[in-house]
């Protein structure tokens, strides 16, 4: 049977209310300085708490660990991906084998849960791949214990390079470009070992980014050959330092890049969404709304910032690799670079240091950003998937608006919630509960807003927002 649907006046004055209790929410929150965490744009109507469980698990990371593993990194010298792969101690090699141990060493106190293995393949001669070259990501997988078939994947890239992107001898410290993805990605499977995430989750350090995301495109294809159901993938790619070029600071914001029109998109959904819109409603933006709604708050002591594009000009990370295989995908990067410390032979110049070395990093906010995607992440495996076959019937000319899904799988699922916003929003604004159902109706035009489905489970957690497609 099909819930009665409130009138457009009791639909409009509900949410008017529950803007004004955000509103207040956003006044307490814009009193604080700019220097704190929490401060200044108004917190979307969909924004997620932190429980309990979370702000312990984020008190955990620890930027000491952090800065650790980045010195260790460092330390083997080069890890360009062309560097020796059997030397105990400098090449690529050298970090594998490291990273490896660390990741077995979190695994053995996972009671079972987490395995950590190296995946591999041998690269066939290719643009800046001069000879056949074995290729190795490192993966950590913590299997979830209700719905291991969902998975979430967060990575940094472990090879490095200097000014040329051949040179595979140089001294290539790679602290910022990557190790501090890296340790991003260990630490957090450090602290989530001995944790019962709900859905599964892969910590991964690839290898092959300089030389053309050679690494995350395998794991990427893998993953689609074996019909993994990646909902949701970050990578951390230059997360090391708040300082820029121009010698200002900015500890407290990262950066998080998101596609609009889906790289994988087909002729076909281009029609579709030319037909109704949808250019700001991938589900890679819905994943960064999703970011900004559980880990941009006090507890992560970090602003997100979403910028609405692929990535930055020239440049490409290891996020690009499953947005073509069609998953939801998302890079981190530091607010603004110094690009002395990128992709530079290490040297003195004219009394500049250049070189991307490892006392241009600032630990505590590699920390933070590390809390962000823990906050991400870790919302997202215990929370519901985001609905599927959402769908907005067209068939019927009305003013209301009639919106369809399939009921999720979930053991906790306790319902769902329709969102909705001005076609000009970035974020949604209005949240209403409709209850344990698969379809509802809204007193409002399709043709004037936005419509979103999320569902809920029992302790309260929200899923990523679902964007439907026309159904006539």
């Amino acid at each position: 049977m099909r819930p009665v649907s409130p009138s457009r006046r009791t639909v409009l004055a509900a949410t008017a209310a529950a803007g004004a209790a955000t509103a207040g929410t956003a006044k307490a929150a814009t009193a604080a300085t700019a220097e704190e965490p929490g401060a200044g744009a108004r917190p979307p109507a969909t924004a997620q708490p932190p429980d309990r469980e979370l702000r312990a698990l984020l008190r955990e990371i620890d930027p000491a660990r952090i800065e650790a593993t980045v010195r260790t990194l460092v330390s083997f010298g080069t890890r360009h991906t062309l560097s020796a792969q059997d030397d105990p101690a400098r090449g690529i090699g050298a970090a594998r084998d490291w990273i490896l141990a660390q990741l077995r060493s979190y695994a053995a106190t996972s009671g079972g849960r987490m395995t950590a293995e190296l995946q591999s393949y041998v690269q066939e001669p290719a643009p800046r791949v001069p000879t056949a070259t074995r290729i190795t990501n490192v993966l950590a997988t913590l299997r979830g214990s209700v719905t291991p078939e969902r998975v979430y994947v967060v990575s940094g890239h472990y090879d490095s390079r200097v000014t040329d992107v051949m040179d595979a001898t140089s001294d290539a410290p790679g602290a910022d470009d990557d190790a501090s993805g890296v340790a991003v990605a260990m630490e957090l499977a450090r602290v989530m070992a001995g944790r019962r995430p709900a859905s599964t989750i892969v910590f991964a350090a690839v290898a092959g980014e300089e030389q053309g995301l050679y690494g995350a495109a395998y794991m990427a294809a893998r993953f689609k050959a074996a019909g993994t159901d990646v909902q949701g993938m970050f990578t951390n790619d230059i997360v090391g330092a708040s300082r820029a070029d121009d010698g200002t600071s900015d500890p407290y914001t990262i950066r998080l890049f998101a596609e609009g029109v889906p790289t994988s998109e087909t002729p076909e959904q281009a029609a579709t969404r030319r037909s109704v819109g949808g250019e700001n409603d991938s589900p890679s933006r819905q994943l960064a709304r999703f970011v900004r709604d559980t880990a941009d708050n006090p507890a992560t002591g970090m602003r997100v910032r979403v910028v609405h594009r692929r990535d930055r000009y020239r440049r490409g990370g290891d996020h690009i690799p499953f947005l073509e295989q069609g998953y939801a995908a998302a890079r981190f990067t530091e607010p603004a670079e110094d690009f002395a410390h990128q992709h530079q032979d290490v040297r003195v110049e004219d009394d500049k240091q250049y070189g991307d070395l490892p006392e241009f990093c600032d630990f505590p906010f590699v920390a933070r950003v590390a809390r962000v995607n823990a906050a991400a992440l870790w919302t997202l495996a215990q929370a519901p998937g985001a609905p599927r076959e959402a769908r907005i019937l067209t068939a019927a000319l009305t003013n209301s608006t009639q919106l369809v899904w399939a009921r999720g799988v979930e053991p906790d699922l306790a319902g769902y919630e329709v969102v909705w916003r001005e076609t000009t929003a970035a974020e949604w604004t209005h949240v209403i509960p409709v209850g344990d159902v698969t379809s509802h109706e809204v007193d409002l035009s399709k043709d004037n807003v936005f419509f979103g489905v999320r569902a809920v489970n029992r302790t309260g957690r929200r899923s990523p927002v679902s964007f439907p497609s026309p159904q006539t």
